[in-house]
């Protein structure tokens, strides 16, 4: 017993991280199958390392952002633009496939589950004023609420101020997000503990037998999701860099993915999406702007989500959809999608926008929105994996890796 004890620093030290997270995914998993009430216990684990995540990343990504900028060079490209035109067509991508895989394979409906309490935005106009607001937001209250929206804006005004400040205080801002870096690659460390209570919490308190009910429609939103990960990323991520994208798209999947399949928050994975930019050898000044953004506007999963959700009502209503209808729903899809992180209650709260394209009431569409909620045990985090993995896929594929620093004169 001793021995075993003693020997556990060292598996930490030698095993990769992935090693050890797929090792406590098996733990809580087995955990939950063998002992639930000491299941029930371990979730403890698991709500810690999530928080300790949203803690910390308003703060990383507000202080990364600003030394980023403050210590830009004057002609060196960020190459965000490139990254901004992959978030927009791997969105509209993902839209489409939801809509050729709603039409091949239709989903019906049982419309009789009880109002669900929010309130769903009145349009795309709603959608994008609460962007606006978000960006304007209190700095603190920001901080405080992880509204990564004002924050960015905060941070990139602050940054671009900052280009003229002395060379003192622009060393003091890398130095303050160094400090902020390595606190992030800390609590990264107890990953697996966290999964182990995570998944171990989640079998045992929701289990998978509310699924079953509805597990066609499930399977429609989870197989798109699958497919834009497997074949509609890579296709992108070809064009645009001309080799084979599946090292880089495996790698993204395996070190970002499967974090963010169980934390189910894109900001909890922040921190780990920047700690893979850098292991990637990408450039700071890139990746300290599009990830943070990407768990912003980059919501491929959320697309899926919407219109898979939509088209199921409208098919259950007898609502007849044509391919003009279906190709202006995938543009409201990706915009909506763009703003989910400005709307109470996240995805399912904009499927009764969506579901205004075809006539359907909003009390219809509450319902709609409530199946959600029930299948969002896999739903929620699936899409999430989606999305967060997605961030760091683009950034690597529009951003070249970095120069090497250069060696230390000799003396």
């Amino acid at each position: 017993m001793n021995t075993a004890v003693s020997r556990s620093p060292v598996f930490m030290l030698r095993t990769s991280l992935i090693t050890q997270i797929v090792v406590g995914l098996i733990c809580g998993i087995a955990l939950a199958l063998l002992a639930p009430d000491l299941a029930r216990s371990v979730s403890l684990l698991g709500d810690v390392f999530i928080s300790a995540l949203k803690s910390v990343a308003p703060v990383l990504v507000f202080l990364l952002v600003i030394a980023s900028i403050a210590s830009h060079r004057r002609g060196q490209p960020t190459h965000i633009r490139p990254v901004l035109i992959l978030y927009l067509l791997g969105t509209l991508g993902a839209a489409a496939v939801a809509v050729a895989a709603s039409f091949a394979f239709p989903t019906t409906l049982v419309l009789d589950a009880p109002a669900v309490s929010g309130t769903p935005p009145g349009g795309i106009v709603g959608v994008l004023k609460n962007l606006l607001l978000s960006a304007v937001s209190n700095p603190a209250k920001a901080l405080m609420e992880a509204n990564f929206i004002a924050i960015l804006s905060w941070a990139i005004g602050l940054g671009i101020m900052l280009r003229h400040a002395s060379d003192t205080t622009r060393t003091m801002l890398s130095d303050l997000s160094e400090a902020v870096s390595k606190i992030v690659r800390l609590v990264i460390r107890f990953a697996p503990l966290g999964i182990f209570g995570l998944v171990a919490s989640t079998l045992v308190e929701s289990g998978l037998d509310a699924l079953l009910d509805y597990a066609r429609l499930l399977l429609v939103i989870v197989g798109c999701m699958i497919f834009v990960a497997l074949v509609v990323n890579p296709l992108i991520v070809f064009l645009k860099t001309r080799r084979n994208p599946y090292p880089l798209v495996l790698t993204c999947l395996r070190e970002s993915a499967i974090t963010a399949f169980f934390t189910r928050s894109s900001a909890a994975n922040i921190p780990i999406n920047m700690e893979l930019c850098k292991r990637l050898n990408l450039h700071e000044d890139t990746y300290a702007i599009s990830i943070p953004l990407g768990a912003t506007i980059n919501m491929a999963g959320a697309a899926i989500t919407i219109t898979v959700m939509t088209l199921a009502a409208a098919n259950t209503l007898g609502v007849s959809v044509d391919l003009p209808t279906a190709f202006l729903l995938c543009i409201v899809s990706a915009l909506a999608a763009c703003g989910v992180s400005g709307v109470a209650g996240g995805s399912l709260l904009l499927i009764p926008m969506a579901c205004n394209l075809f006539g359907i009431s909003t009390d219809v569409a509450m319902q709609v929105v409530a199946i959600g909620f029930v299948i969002s045990v896999l739903q929620d985090s699936a899409e999430t994996a989606l999305n967060s993995s997605t961030d760091v896929l683009f950034t690597a594929a529009a951003c070249p890796p970095a120069a090497p620093a250069p060696a230390a004169a000799k003396p």
